[in-house]
């Protein structure tokens, strides 16, 4: 398997066209593709920095000339949860025409979207590579042929991964800040870069108090370590 990770520009793309024009950003968790209408169905989540700029990208997207249907699913400030069906694009023909396949799941950013695809050969991927270049621009970010063996390792390994992720959603906003800064300026260094009455005046409390957010983060953390080592070294 031959696995490409790209930077696209699609010209008609309505999430591209939005975040070209719009602070909002668009990233894909389910999508599949209706061979009978070529359409895509995706559900997204969508960020923003602020209220405003996520109103004004969500409308310009349900009014995109490529958008067939427009679902808000539900709304949390400045993020949104939805569901939406596109035709399909000259980049997704001819990726399909290739028989290629997608690999992981899009993010658009700033007029550009992350794609994942994979192909059986060298050939097929190159020969794609060639025609997307006729209607489209784009950038190789990394370029990996995978073995039986590698492809086997992540499959096997995909549920410990998903186990891990679950941690990290455990921990709380407090925890998690606590963590990325203590991590950022360096107090798991040894020598440590800086010490636990730092970190409190950071976030402005006691040293108990700073201490037991960390206590509390690692054990969350660690706790999904361990229980996944195991499954980790059967695969």
């Amino acid at each position: 398997m031959i696995d490409i990770s790209m930077e696209m520009e699609q010209y008609d793309c309505p999430f591209i066209d939005t975040t070209a024009d719009y602070a909002v950003s668009f990233s894909s968790f389910q999508w599949e593709f209706n061979e009978s209408t070529r359409e895509l169905e995706t559900r997204m989540v969508v960020q923003a920095d602020e209220r405003g700029a996520l109103d004004d990208g969500l409308r310009a997207l349900k009014e995109h000339g490529n958008m067939h249907e427009y679902r808000l699913l539900k709304r949390w400030d400045d993020i949104a949860h939805i569901r939406t069906t596109i035709d399909e694009t000259d980049a997704m023909q001819t990726i399909r025409a290739n028989d290629g396949y997608i690999t992981g799941p899009f993010y658009v950013e700033a007029g550009s979207e992350l794609w994942h695809v994979g192909f059986d050969s060298e050939e097929c991927a190159d020969r794609t590579l060639s025609d997307l270049e006729r209607n489209n621009e784009y950038s190789v970010l990394t370029r990996e042929q995978n073995s039986m063996p590698d492809l086997q390792e992540l499959v096997l390994n995909a549920n410990p991964a998903m186990h891990l992720i679950e941690g990290g959603r455990e921990l709380s906003d407090v925890e998690r800040e606590t963590l990325q800064a203590a991590i950022e300026d360096g107090y798991f260094e040894s020598p440590r870069e800086t010490t636990l009455g730092a970190l409190a005046e950071e976030f402005d409390i006691s040293k108990p108090a700073v201490s037991k957010n960390l206590r509390r983060g690692q054990q969350k953390v660690i706790t999904r370590m361990v229980d996944v080592l195991d499954d980790i070294d059967l695969a």
